[in-house]
């Protein structure tokens, strides 16, 4: 393998842009994946005020 071979080989893997294409999925994905935690942990907080407070109500309680 000589000098040339290698320039020609790292400008071709520097022009390909399937690369950047990955790491953008990669980057929404995680984007995706952030939202749904936070719904899920925003979601699970109003569950249980909503379950607390139906227990206190079965009781008798103000709570």
């Amino acid at each position: 393998m000589n000098l040339q071979t290698i320039k020609t080989s790292v400008l071709a893997f520097i022009a390909d842009e399937d690369g950047l294409t990955i790491v953008e999925y990669a980057v929404a994905g995680g984007l995706i994946t952030l939202g749904a935690v936070a719904a899920f942990v925003t979601l699970g907080g109003n569950v249980a005020t909503a379950i607390t407070s139906l227990g206190c109500a079965v009781q008798g309680q103000v709570c």
